[in-house]
């Protein structure tokens, strides 16, 4: 073996343990890879950053921007709350519609950002129909796995390997080219999610944290029930207040009458005044289920909750503040701050009648909406050396637009079009669809920046090298030799089942993007030993992949749930082996009998 393959053999292993230990962040990594590299002369300077100005790179970076854009309409948010329903009536349906959906929509858009629009949604669902959360992330991360296999821009990895391909004078995916083998693993897995894998999965309640122990974040607030409001004449213990939101009503007033800690059987009435006791997170659920039926007949404060544009923003009262034995009225805080009081925690004790009375003291949060384009000021106000308040946290609410939501489906179409024809190449397609974002004001240039995930760029640009290094030193091709050498007597279908299992178990070490560049330039050395098309190896290494399913470090979206599950490793170990095995017969099963 020459030295330059010794050399960029070595770098590898290296990579590889610092990948699956996260001693280093992965994009980090793989700078560090395209630097060693460049340095060893195993690769030139020109062949090092060539990976930033790859179409697969920048096509995975409009991509993002892409999703953001989706996201900023408020239709995803709006879609995640209406599951909820369906939950508390079948679970098991419910089960089945989330994952179909969240499938679809990670087949045409960045996964990672659906995963966290729905990862609270979840929670909130688990609670209000009595199932515990760990039921219901993991399938959640599974699902958007599942359908990132599907299209071409599913994921980031399917756009890498296409691009590796195209980089070797070798033909890219076309839009749903992974869609014949993609579809059958995900109807495969969803079965076996939903016969095998809720039986395994744990069923422990998250466990709280002494600030939800204690009660240190919670609110006391005033919900007024105004004409046709869907809680009057329901029992209390019937009302999606305690039901879905958990909150705790202490007590009602209703035509001057005080009924305190009313029982659960005591039945709501239009013009009812309600004391709530709840968190910020559930007046946010709040606000959110009423914009999506488009409802106005409730009210916190003086505040109807169909206001639009706005922001949630906790206040902190500092010591030596001007509010300090103030009360919002006497502040003329709605006027002054253009803010609307929704709750205030006073001292974690109920000792105020309504918002605007409360003497305010050092150490009170006054819970408050905003309209957006104020936020900054308030932000400038709290940097003054004479702060009134500090801002604790910022909590934005989008809305539904539905006009903007129609403009945006109509530039991701155009995208999957033009290149599902071949009228544009992809990476064009989705810098034009980004351009038309910016130009129609559906984002700013300031949002696109802010969109595009960097970690993932980076990483990208710097894995590539090392399939450039494998390619200049021979080593993807001796590793070729070896695998045929190993399995191809066995036939073609004996080789591509190696790539994938080879390809799987790497992707539980390390990134999916970074195990997907090193096994691309193998795959395709590979078919050119065994005088076959590269295709259905392609295909083999961009699945595997992707279906990363036995630890939560192998693709983000596990990641994501693994701590808001409350999840141990060996949760993701006892489904996704399973999972793994399923999805590596029927992958091979079924390239082997498509292509060969």
């Amino acid at each position: 073996m020459a030295s330059g393959a010794i050399i960029t053999l070595a770098i590898i292993g290296i990579a590889i343990v610092l990948f699956a230990t996260e001693a280093l962040s992965i994009d980090l990594v793989a700078l560090l890879i395209l630097v060693s590299l460049v340095l060893t002369g195993v690769i030139s300077p020109e062949e090092g950053v060539a990976g930033f100005s790859n179409p697969a790179t920048l096509t995975v970076a409009f991509m993002f921007v892409l999703s953001a854009a989706l996201l900023k309409t408020g239709a995803l948010q709006s879609l995640a709350h209406q599951l909820s329903a369906t939950f508390r009536k079948n679970y098991r349906r419910g089960m089945v519609l989330m994952m179909l959906l969240i499938a679809l929509i990670s087949a045409f858009v960045n996964n990672t950002p659906v995963v966290a629009v729905f990862i609270p949604v979840v929670i909130q669902i688990a609670y209000a129909s009595g199932q515990p959360p760990g039921k219901m992330l993991i399938p959640l991360s599974y699902a958007s796995i599942m359908g990132g296999m599907c299209t071409l821009i599913g994921t980031s990895t399917n756009i890498l390997v296409s691009g590796i391909a195209e980089q070797n004078g070798l033909p890219g995916f076309s839009m749903f080219e992974l869609a014949p083998v993609g579809l059958p693993l995900l109807i495969a897995g969803m079965g076996f999610m939903l016969l095998i894998g809720l039986k395994i999965l744990p069923d422990r309640q998250r466990e709280k944290s002494l600030s939800e122990q204690f009660g240190l974040r919670d609110y006391l607030t005033e919900l007024e029930l105004l004409p046709g409001n869907e809680l009057s004449g329901q029992r209390i213990m019937d009302s999606a207040l305690v039901k879905e939101l958990e909150m705790d009503i202490i007590e009602v007033v209703r035509n001057g009458q005080r009924y305190t800690l009313p029982p659960g059987d005591f039945r709501l009435q239009e013009g009812d005044l309600l004391k709530v006791r709840c968190d910020v997170q559930k007046v946010k659920a709040l606000k959110e289920r009423i914009k999506i039926v488009d409802d106005q007949t409730l009210r916190i404060g003086d505040n109807t909750l169909g206001e639009k544009n706005t922001a949630l923003l906790e206040l902190v009262v500092t010591a030596g503040s001007d509010f300090t034995n103030q009360t919002l009225k006497s502040l003329d805080f709605r006027r002054t701050y253009r803010a609307i009081p929704l709750a205030i925690r006073h001292r974690n004790e109920v000792l105020h009648e309504h918002l605007y009375s409360v003497p305010l003291v050092p150490g009170d949060v006054i819970l408050a909406e905003v309209k957006k384009h104020y936020v900054s000021t308030l932000k400038q106000m709290e940097s003054s050396q004479e702060a009134p308040f500090v801002v604790l946290s910022e909590d934005s609410l989008p809305d539904f637009n539905r006009r903007r939501f129609a403009f945006v489906m109509g530039v991701i179409a155009m995208v999957i079009l033009s290149a599902t024809l071949g009228l544009l190449p992809i990476m064009v397609a989705t810098l034009l669809g980004v351009v038309l974002l910016v130009l129609s004001r559906s984002l700013s240039m300031k949002e696109v920046y802010e969109a595009i995930n960097w970690k993932i760029v980076f990483l990208l640009a710097g894995a590539l090298s090392m399939g450039v290094a494998m390619n200049n030193t021979g080593l993807d091709r001796q590793i070729a030799e070896g695998l045929v050498g190993y399995l191809g007597a066995w036939g073609p279908i004996a080789v591509v089942s190696g790539l994938y299992i080879t390809t799987s178990l790497l992707t539980e070490l390390m990134s999916n993007n970074a195990t997907a560049a090193l096994l691309a330039p193998i795959a395709i050395a590979t078919a050119q030993q065994m005088g076959l098309p590269p295709t259905p190896f392609l295909i083999a290494v961009t699945i595997a992949a992707s279906a990363s399913f036995m630890t939560p470090i192998g693709y983000q979206t596990n990641t994501m749930v693994y701590s808001a599950g409350d999840y141990r490793f060996r949760d993701f170990f006892r489904v996704g082996v399973g999972l793994n095995l399923l999805f590596w017969a029927l992958a091979s099963g079924l390239i082997g009998w498509m292509y060969f």
